[in-house]
């Protein structure tokens, strides 16, 4: 008789055929030694052999597959993985590798306290460019929204079940900014927010499937455009 697991673990998954399975074998061994873990697999129109990956290792690991033959991007992605969630709480993490599955117990320990536990980047393994840019837009970003966190890009989060189904059908204003709208719209919606400092490594294999410098004026002036938006339609 199955069950459901008492955590699942979503990443989205695009063009990462040279790491996934390194990745997933990693989480899973950290993880399955003391809690029942499942995972949602958003697989994003990948034109490698990360289907055919995932496919094999579903044979093995608790994978529950989103396949996709067309690119939907990373925000549609993780919504649908949201609102596939059964288990009480959902795991975010991203199929690069950068993030340490060693944090979890951290984030594990508070999950009765807060609705959301979102890491902090401390010595973020990023470009250059990319953490300036980050922070530049940081600036504007909490001059409007005023929230208690350094790292709210980072895409290391634990959220209860609850929370995640009743904020997704309201996500996807910031399509490259899922995670500066989804804590943006949690803590104007009166939520309990906890960060923690994570360890962030390089990619094991890659580059960025998003933040590539000729994209870059464009995210910026729509994740501009975004914070505005979300700010109007929360507004109080």
């Amino acid at each position: 008789m199955s069950s459901l697991p008492e955590v699942e673990i979503l990443l989205p998954v695009h063009n990462e055929a040279e790491s996934i399975e390194a990745t997933l074998r990693e989480i899973f061994d950290e993880l399955s030694a003391q809690v029942s873990v499942g995972f949602l697999i958003c697989e994003d129109g990948s034109k490698d052999r990360t289907r055919d990956i995932l496919t094999g290792l579903a044979q093995e690991l608790p994978l529950r597959l989103n396949l996709s033959a067309a690119r939907k991007g990373y925000s549609r992605a993780v919504r649908e993985g949201m609102q596939m969630l059964h288990a009480d709480y959902l795991l975010c993490l991203d199929s690069d590798g950068q993030c340490d599955p060693r944090d979890f117990w951290s984030f594990w320990s508070l999950r009765s306290d807060y609705d959301l536990i979102i890491g902090w980047r401390v010595k973020r393994a990023d470009t250059l460019l990319r953490r300036t840019l980050s922070g530049f837009f940081f600036v504007i970003y909490q001059t409007v929204f005023r929230i208690p966190v350094h790292d709210p890009s980072c895409p290391f989060v634990l959220v209860k079940k609850t929370v995640a189904h009743e904020i997704v059908g309201k996500l996807g204003t910031m399509k490259e900014g899922f995670w500066w709208e989804f804590v943006a719209r949690l803590h104007r919606g009166g939520y309990r927010i906890k960060e923690l400092p994570v360890h962030h490594r390089l990619r094991v294999a890659g580059v960025t499937q998003v933040y590539k410098w000729k994209k870059m004026p464009g995210i910026f002036v729509r994740h501009v455009a975004g914070i505005f938006r979300i700010w109007a339609e929360t507004r109080r």
